[in-house]
């Protein structure tokens, strides 16, 4: 019997998960190695252990190790993986061979904190398994196709023709969660719903009709939102402040909006929603207060490009956990419809909603559309 294996890469982590068979492929197990380095440990199932990964090539082969036993002698037909940038040219998912990567790899400054990491899996994917077909799934896919207005930037147009235009991000996740809600909520699937993925990546989106029509993300996956260490939305004069006025150059401008803002920059203390929740800090309050403010902001908007709204859904860590966020979110929305049952909320139901307009926690599974898009190449 065939096996799908996903790989999910990020700058200091891999999530992966197994299936059996190709037709319907079946959840068999799932993990993550965590702090890729001399501190990398194995998350899988209830234990975490340390071990000897000090990069995404021997990660994938920790991998292949650990999910040996799980296996029992099916062979890995098919490898997918989460590629955060498809650029223009990739709206599917896509067998990787070596002229897409080529391709894919040119693509590396628009998302420099995942695109590298992502083909380093790609990579060492190939070396493990050079019999299986390896698939790259997109992030930026889901919102191709958005009308010229919510893509472009208003530059230059040569540039808007040269690629730098509103691409989103978190593709995999509004897959997931949008074909839920038609599944789950078939009264909903050709109505106006806005997606919130909530987690250390951030991002919202608004679909019609189950498609894409706008996303807070827009060229790099710093727009939109505050997330756990980058900044979201900002005004581009600063930029040009901190290369004037501060001597920054573009690494070290790079370096601080991805990995030294949003959470963790604006409390000083984290992160992690948990730890900020937790906090006493007024800077831990201030930094979730302009988190819940953005998210406030950013309905608003999407709720004036749909014509109206008729569901909220929160997926994502913070999104199906953070009952708090939810409620904030929430109140006050009453013009939108929306308002939360407090029992439902705290017990994170799937249906949370107290006014007309659906309130829904739906968990995603990115991992499953990888693995459905891997079954249709094998």
């Amino acid at each position: 019997m065939n096996a799908i294996l996903t790989l999910n890469a990020g700058s200091s982590s891999i999530k992966f998960a197994i299936y059996a068979g190709t037709d319907d492929p079946q959840e068999l197990a799932r993990g993550q190695i965590d702090n890729l380095g001399p501190d990398a440990r194995m998350v899988f199932g209830d234990e975490k252990n340390a071990i000897d990964a000090p990069d995404h090539k021997t990660g994938v082969h920790q991998i292949l190790q650990t999910v040996a036993p799980i296996l029992d002698g099916r062979t890995v037909a098919g490898i997918g993986h989460r590629i955060v940038h498809g650029g223009v040219e990739f709206d599917k998912p896509q067998i990787l061979d070596t002229a897409v990567l080529e391709k894919l790899a040119a693509l590396k400054p628009l998302a420099p904190l995942h695109q590298p990491h992502n083909l380093a899996a790609v990579d060492a994917a190939i070396t493990a398994f050079p019999d299986a077909v390896q698939v790259g799934c997109f992030d930026t896919g889901f919102h191709r196709g958005h009308p010229f207005v919510n893509d472009t930037f208003a530059l230059p147009r040569r540039y808007y023709e040269k690629g730098v235009r509103r691409y989103g991000f978190h593709g995999l996740s509004y897959d997931f969660v949008s074909g839920e809600v038609a599944r789950l909520y078939p009264d909903l699937a050709a109505g106006r719903v806005v997606i919130a993925h909530l987690g250390n990546g951030a991002s919202m989106c608004a679909l019609r009709a189950g498609k894409s029509v706008g996303s807070t993300m827009g060229f790099s996956a710093l727009d939109g939102l505050p997330m756990g260490t980058r900044c979201g939305q900002l005004d581009p004069g600063v930029m040009l402040y901190l290369m004037d006025q501060e001597g920054m150059n573009a690494d070290q401008i790079s370096t601080m909006l991805y990995k030294e803002s949003g959470l963790k920059g604006m409390s000083g203390i984290s992160h992690d929603m948990r730890d900020l929740e937790t906090s006493d800090a007024p800077e831990a309050a201030e930094a979730i207060d302009y988190f819940v403010f953005r998210i406030r902001r950013e309905l608003g908007g999407m709720a004036a490009v749909l014509g109206g709204l008729d569901a909220l859904v929160f997926c994502g860590g913070i999104g199906e956990n953070a009952r708090n966020i939810r409620a904030r979110v929430c109140d006050g929305m009453d013009w939108l419809g929306l308002a939360v049952n407090a029992d439902a909320n705290d017990q994170n139901a799937q249906d949370i909603s107290a006014g007309p307009t659906k309130v829904l926690v739906i968990p995603t599974d990115e991992e499953r559309v990888i693995a459905r898009a891997v079954a249709a190449q094998v």
